[in-house]
């Protein structure tokens, strides 16, 4: 059940088996049904949770009253790119009000950790602080090239990139939030995808 988390954090630092056991205490153990909310928007978000399995999305309801998808969270191992974590990680760190709302979308189950207790983690293991500094600086990384990619790239690019990396996630996740979450309407990627060069099967 560990085990994939496990493997996660040890990219990163070295633990020992009486400091893993000690993080493990602090980790519960959570499952959710496709179509649940985790996280509401207005609400801050108090935990940050790995995907041992399932997917879940991000979402933020526009002036439009529309629902666009912000980010698609998985863990897969056949995957060149992985979101591996459900949290909103600016409200998290910041402890402020969210503006997206999160939704699973394939039965997830999810090992989460508390804000308060990866605060106390940081005082007990200093590992732990370093683990968390190198995961916000890869949040940020991913997000300035999110950012990157929908100024600078075309529709075709994007979605071509997406088929490189995670090109399953079609068969997964509705069309339209695929459609929102590449920046382009469903009528579009639905020609992307008559006309894609890929396999996604």
């Amino acid at each position: 059940m560990y085990t994939k988390y496990k493997r996660f954090i040890e990219k990163y630092i070295d633990t020992t088996s009486k400091e893993w056991e000690q993080y493990k205490t602090k980790i519960n153990i959570e499952h959710y049904k496709k179509g649940q909310i985790i996280h509401h928007a207005g609400n801050v978000c108090h935990k940050i949770s790995f995907i041992n399995s399932g997917l879940a999305r991000a979402y933020m309801i526009g002036e439009d009253g529309k629902d666009y998808t912000w980010n698609i969270m998985f863990n897969d191992e056949n995957s060149k790119v992985n979101n591996l974590f459900v949290v909103d990680y600016y409200s998290f760190i910041t402890q402020k009000e969210s503006i997206v709302s999160i939704e699973v979308i394939e039965d997830c189950e999810l090992l989460a950790v508390s804000y308060e207790d990866v605060q106390n983690l940081h005082g007990i293991l200093q590992k732990e602080e370093r683990l968390s500094r190198l995961m916000t600086e890869v949040a940020y990384a991913t997000l300035y090239e999110k950012i990157i990619d929908r100024q600078m790239k075309s529709s075709q690019e994007r979605f071509d990139a997406f088929m490189q990396t995670t090109p399953y996630l079609l068969d997964k996740v509705p069309q339209y939030h695929i459609a929102t979450y590449l920046g382009m309407t469903p009528q579009y990627l639905s020609q992307l995808k008559k006309e894609c060069k890929y396999s996604y099967s």
